[in-house]
């Protein structure tokens, strides 16, 4: 069982995409064609208590693997990478004033922004619950 740093047991739903980055990506959106977009329980953990967040501009376009974003935690300042290249349609305006529903709730109502995917093939060839689990740990 993979542990997040501060040895609590990791969450990752099966129903979710994940990138090696540590984003996770939820079909659909608030849309049919959008998918939302937030970061893991493991990152999260890792990054320690969020007390700002900075979210790319609807209509911005993001590119795969891109910094779009940033996390500043108590411990430090994380970019945030575009799962898939696309469309920004919608950013939770909930995280300015509070940005810790990113900790407290990381698959839920601590979402960070969604996008329409320029290729849906981009978000099959992201990674599983296994896989990303995988990936950390090794």
């Amino acid at each position: 069982m993979t542990t997040t740093p501060r040895g609590e047991p990791v969450t990752n739903p099966a129903d979710l995409k994940y990138t090696v980055e540590h984003e996770w990506l939820r079909e659909p959106g608030e849309t049919p064609e959008s998918v939302r977009v937030g970061i893991t329980d493991y990152a999260q953990d890792a990054l320690g208590d969020i007390v700002y967040v900075s979210l790319p501009e609807v209509g911005a376009t993001v590119t795969s693997g891109a910094a779009c974003g940033e996390l500043e935690s108590t411990k430090s300042v994380s970019d945030v990478y575009a799962p898939v290249t696309g469309e920004i349609t919608a950013i939770n305006e909930a995280l300015d004033a509070t940005p810790e529903l990113v900790n407290n709730d990381p698959y839920g109502a601590g979402w960070l922004f969604e996008v329409v995917p320029a290729d849906k093939g981009e978000v099959d060839g992201l990674l599983d619950a296994a896989g990303y689990e995988a990936q950390l740990e090794s």
